[in-house]
């Protein structure tokens, strides 16, 4: 036996079930909760790590990543006050209007309330480089041939495929094949690329592209025509005129090991409890030993690119005039490896430790640090 109901019939079975639970699925089906997405910022524009980001009246609290960015799902309709507060800097807070549902961006930025130490300059010098990758680095830094896709604007572009990389890139044709594997070929050529991966050739023939994760790449060199390779890389005449790909993959050579980190929280108690002391508490500040300057090398592939960046690192420095391994944080950062590279050299840093009432006390230090390719 079976039964038929019209559209009508069922729309008004509907109605009777919303109105029989109290109208309680209608409320569901016309609300849903609002996100809020936003990022903190220092004045310069940088994001903050570790701020608390928070709505008055509420439990809805977020804590900013590497970015200074946050979400907040949940978010009740009406108008509310986000409030954002990172320990050296004053808090602040922005009222904006919530929706029935959706998502709501907010953008807030933090004036330093601390004093900072002045910033220490990291000038490039000379790299020689060194490795399976220092050839690729070489040749990023002169740019004397060749079309370079580097990591960062790997990660910027955030492709899906190598191939909806590669056919960004003007002089690049690719195709897909009769056995669905996608081919290449360059300024018009009917032939395909030599393919080298790490340093090593690749069957010549056809490659499948697809079959490299862009998020595993380092970078990539596209060498055009039959001439500009590297002589290390080009074979016979006949097999280099369709042109070179050379792909470089990340390793634990490119990539940083993760570091555990101080909470801005526990450290925020320590000077709330008197424990240690902020630069506008003290009578004389930690500074820098200046008979023993920071040595921080540029990172290689960061040089190699002509990327600049910032860094400001915050830690404890204590009575000895040494950094309290344990405190070492990263405030805001435009790049993991100069934050690395910061991290390594501060670690292994002596101050004059700070003074208070002629004593020698605990103090959080803000450190600025810029990078700059320019010698």
């Amino acid at each position: 036996m079976s039964y038929h109901l019209s559209g009508r019939s069922l729309v008004e079975l509907l109605v009777s079930a919303i109105c029989a639970s109290g109208g309680s699925a209608a409320a569901a089906l016309a609300q849903s909760p609002a996100s809020i997405v936003g990022r903190v910022t220092a004045e310069t524009g940088i994001g903050l790590m570790g701020a608390d980001v928070a709505v008055s009246g509420t439990q809805l609290r977020a804590t900013t990543d590497d970015h200074g960015e946050f979400r907040l799902p949940g978010v009740p309709a009406g108008t509310i006050e986000v409030r954002a507060r990172r320990l050296g800097f004053r808090p602040d807070a922005v009222t904006l209007v919530v929706p029935q549902s959706g998502t709501e961006s907010v953008n807030i930025k933090l004036a330093v309330a601390t004093q900072e130490l002045q910033t220490v300059m990291v000038r490039g010098q000379s790299v020689k480089y060194t490795g399976r990758l220092a050839g690729y680095y070489d040749r990023l830094e002169r740019r004397t041939g060749g079309v370079f896709i580097t990591r960062d604007m790997i990660e910027r572009d955030n492709p899906r495929t190598l191939n909806q990389l590669l056919q960004r890139t003007p002089g690049i044709t690719t195709f897909r094949q009769r056995d669905g594997s996608v081919g290449m070929r360059m300024r018009d050529r009917s032939c395909a690329p030599l393919v080298w991966l790490d340093g090593s050739a690749l069957p010549t023939g056809q490659v499948d592209l697809d079959t490299f994760e862009p998020s595993t790449l380092e970078g990539i060199e596209l060498y055009l025509g039959s001439t500009g390779a590297p002589a290390r890389y080009s074979w016979s005449r006949d097999l280099s005129n369709c042109g070179t790909i050379l792909l470089w993959t990340r390793g634990s050579d490119t990539d940083v090991p993760h570091r555990q980190v101080s909470s801005p929280t526990e450290i925020e108690a320590l000077v709330a409890s008197l424990a240690v002391f902020t630069a506008d508490q003290v009578d004389r500040p930690a500074t820098l030993d200046p008979a023993k300057p920071l040595v921080i090398p540029y990172p290689p592939s960061l040089f190699a690119a002509h990327t600049r960046g910032t860094v400001v690192a915050e830690f404890i420095v204590d009575t000895m005039g040494n950094v309290e391994r344990n405190t070492f944080g990263i405030v805001a950062s435009t790049h993991p490896l100069f934050a690395d590279a910061v991290r390594t050299a501060v670690l292994a840093a002596s101050f004059s430790p700070a003074l208070k009432q002629g004593k020698a006390v605990r103090q959080l230090v803000h450190q600025p640090f810029e990078f700059t390719d320019q010698k």
